[in-house]
């Protein structure tokens, strides 16, 4: 049996305006990840494998859980979410929301136009992009043991797509709602991979750590 675990990156620099600026973790998601580790090891959670992408927030991600840097791959690298915005605007005017509310209707609808081809000049197809999470996924299924993926919500949101069969816009609304340093659980079993676990933050639970849960 292999049984995958999906981390997702601690928060980020929220503020940035690019992908470069984005990519350092915030002092919070430092200590989102600290947390995470504390509690893998509290719970004797033992991994074959870690791996991460080759982001610096999923890499730092890794480090501040306690795992020294080992095996990385491109593959779980996010979706380039800038260049989706900046395409959307300039090719059919939707601008980026200001407010967080406005996040709910505007990340389906850019991820629509991107699956559907409708961008120009992207630097990934939404095809290629799904593509190579699935077949990382498929080829970590077809060894044994438990293995440990620090990756991204847009990733992490791609292989719930996968297992689950969902459509667009149910996809979107699963990125929307990722927590950083957020865990899941997936199971290969009997030839099919099963949804375990979803978006849990069990390290976060305590009550002076509520304002430590975030999404961006």
């Amino acid at each position: 049996m292999t049984e995958i675990v999906l981390v997702r990156h601690g928060q980020a620099n929220s503020a940035a305006t690019d992908e470069a600026g984005y990519d350092r973790l915030s002092d919070l998601g430092r200590q989102q990840a600290a947390w995470l580790g504390d509690h893998l090891r509290g719970h004797d959670e033992r991994f074959d494998r870690v791996i991460t992408g080759t982001l610096k927030r999923q890499q730092q991600t890794a480090s501040a859980m306690g795992f020294t840097p080992g095996e990385t791959d491109a593959r779980l690298n996010e979706l380039s979410y800038f260049a989706l915005t900046q395409a959307v605007e300039a090719q059919h005017g939707i601008p980026a929301p200001k407010e967080a509310a406005e996040f709910a209707r505007y990340l389906p609808e850019v991820m629509t136009y991107w699956a559907g081809g409708n961008l120009v000049g992207m630097p990934e197809r939404f095809d290629d992009f799904s593509g190579r999470i699935v077949t990382m996924i498929e080829e970590i299924c077809a060894g044994h043991g438990r293995v440990l993926l620090v990756t991204s919500g847009g990733v992490i949101s791609m292989i719930v797509r996968h297992v689950l069969a969902l459509d667009m816009a149910a996809t979107a609304k699963v990125m929307l709602h990722i927590n950083n340093s957020s865990l899941h659980r997936l199971q290969y079993v009997h030839g099919g991979l099963m949804l375990g676990m979803f978006n849990a933050t069990p390290h976060l639970d305590a009550p002076d750590r509520a304002a430590a849960r975030t999404f961006i």
